[in-house]
């Protein structure tokens, strides 16, 4: 059975477009990564399938439930971490949490002795007032919350905004615990990075339609880099012009492109110029959108 189905999910906003015919799988016990730029129906999906919102055509079912028709089952074994929290500011987390762990079908004790096994995890005081938070102990508020009842489907809209690069990892390793245990998770993001470091599979959306299911490992092997260099003595562009290079700019002693194959390739061509600089970074998701994933019916 798979932990999560949609078949021409759809949902508009009036006449604007939310999300268009999206078909995905995830299979039970998987870490599945979705991601796209800001407003490409990430959240929208998300929200569909956590029955928030209805789509306007399509159907999604979870664990073989459909999730209009069986909701709040569902929802019992879901924990939902969204991109942005917004809490009861006057109220200790211990108290919220509490409050948020009420609604599940737990022992009491079991779910306070996870929380705070959590809040220990993530370094977070719980006598603390929310008001009185930063913006990242405030997310990990709401990642305790949707972690506290150890769901079996954890669904993660942009999870890490605010969490310092420490307690990013801590949270990384806590994914990974809870799928070790048979947590499926759906791990939404707009940072390519992220999902490669923890993801199976991966889905990207694009415009509110996917574009690309891919096995993270083909996506390494077939990885884009976008490399940044300064030259002793100005370039002829002839130079850069072998098989896996676009977007090819040279100003001057500036080059930089982008590059899309077998990295001594690349080494080698570099290792003819006269450098003065170097840096090579993780393209934005809409370079690689642009440049690996464009298909030939122009989306």
């Amino acid at each position: 059975m798979n932990a999560i189905e949609t078949t021409k999910l759809t949902k508009y906003y009036g006449k604007s477009r939310g999300i268009v015919d999206v078909d995905m799988t995830v299979s039970e016990g998987e870490i599945f990564g979705f991601i796209g730029p800001n407003g490409a129906g990430k959240s929208t999906t998300i929200r569909t399938l956590l029955g928030l919102i209805y789509p306007t055509s399509g159907s999604a079912t979870i664990f073989g439930k459909d999730v209009i028709k069986r909701g709040p089952e569902i929802r019992q074994e879901v924990g939902y971490l969204p991109s942005e929290v917004f809490y009861y500011d006057d109220m200790r987390a211990i108290d919220l949490l509490r409050y948020s762990a009420s609604f599940y079908n737990r022992s009491t004790k079991a779910i306070e002795k996870r929380i705070r096994y959590l809040a220990d995890l993530l370094d977070l005081d719980l006598k603390k007032k929310i008001d009185d938070l930063s913006y990242g102990n405030k997310k990990k508020v709401g990642i305790i919350q949707g972690l506290a009842h150890e769901p079996k489907l954890i669904i993660l809209d942009e999870p890490t905004g605010g969490l310092d690069p420490l307690i990013q990892q801590q949270f990384f390793n806590l994914l990974k615990e809870e799928n070790g245990k048979g947590a499926t998770v759906l791990f939404s993001s707009h940072i390519l990075g992220e999902v490669q470091k923890l993801c199976d599979r991966v889905a990207i959306i694009k415009e509110g339609t996917i574009i690309e299911v891919e096995q993270i490992k083909t996506l390494l092997e077939n990885s884009t880099k976008r490399f940044k260099l300064e030259t002793v003595t100005a370039p002829d562009a002839s130079a850069f012009e072998i098989g896996g290079v676009s977007d090819l700019a040279v100003a001057g002693h500036a080059v930089s492109f982008l590059y899309r194959g077998h990295i001594n390739d690349v080494t080698q061509m570099l290792a003819k110029l006269d450098l003065a600089d170097l840096l090579v970074e993780e393209p934005d998701l809409e370079e690689i959108f642009m440049h690996y994933y464009q298909k030939g019916d122009g989306r």
